[in-house]
């Protein structure tokens, strides 16, 4: 099976140069690119990407409002972030608004590809070390009466699954995780789909994102 690719960045070369990569591999094909968001969304909506390759500095429509969008506009469709630095905090403000993940423009080839890959899978690119530093930019935007905050949706899970859920928003691994709570990797990985379905949420960033905002976890 193929992965399109729609490629989105306001430079032509680096456009050039990630298509390349991408040509190279019998599994992945870049379908189109944009140099703006605006372009994105319209191409995204024509051609029903598998991935999207989103820059987040570009004028006009920028990454984070085209990835809102065309996260709303084609449900199929996931946005693999790139940006220049690990706390661009534009590049969080994209995993708000519905990003499956983020990777350094300056990242290996085997990086991008391994990226590109697990997220047209349905998983998370984004390492547990990011998530935690992401997670202290978060903890800013938090209100002094930190307490909880119950959602209906927590109720619908048992209480191995919301353990897991703590320790997932607690930016831990699932190998940390299986150790913490005396479990196999395999079944961390089990109660972790488990979750992400109960609560309607696309992946591991999304559940670290709830965990916070439903104060399951209080940032350190």
């Amino acid at each position: 099976m193929t992965i399109g690719v729609l490629l989105v960045d306001d430079e032509p070369l680096l456009r050039m140069a990630f298509g390349m990569v991408l040509e190279n591999q019998p599994d992945l094909r870049p379908i189109g690119e944009a140099g703006d968001g605006e372009e994105a969304l319209r191409l995204a909506r024509l051609l029903q990407p598998d991935l999207v390759l989103m820059d987040v500095r570009m004028p006009g429509t920028d990454g984070i409002e085209a990835t809102g969008r065309i996260v709303r506009d084609c449900p199929r469709t996931r946005v693999l972030i790139l940006t220049t630095f690990d706390l661009d905090a534009y590049a969080f403000a994209a995993l708000r608004a519905g990003a499956s993940g983020f990777l350094l423009k300056n990242a290996r080839p085997e990086e991008l590809l391994a990226a590109i890959r697990s997220v047209a899978a349905g998983e998370a690119v984004v390492s547990p070390r990011i998530t935690r530093r992401l997670l202290e930019t978060f903890a800013h935007h938090l209100p002094s009466d930190y307490g909880p905050v119950e959602d209906e949706r927590l109720r619908r899970l048992t209480a191995r699954e919301r353990q897991v859920l703590v320790e997932v928003a607690r930016g831990r691994s699932n190998s940390e995780i299986a150790a913490a709570l005396h479990l196999a990797e395999a079944t961390v990985k089990t109660h972790l789909g488990r979750v992400l379905l109960k609560l309607e949420l696309r992946d591991r960033v999304q559940a670290v994102i709830f965990g916070y905002q439903t104060r399951l976890v209080r940032p350190e």
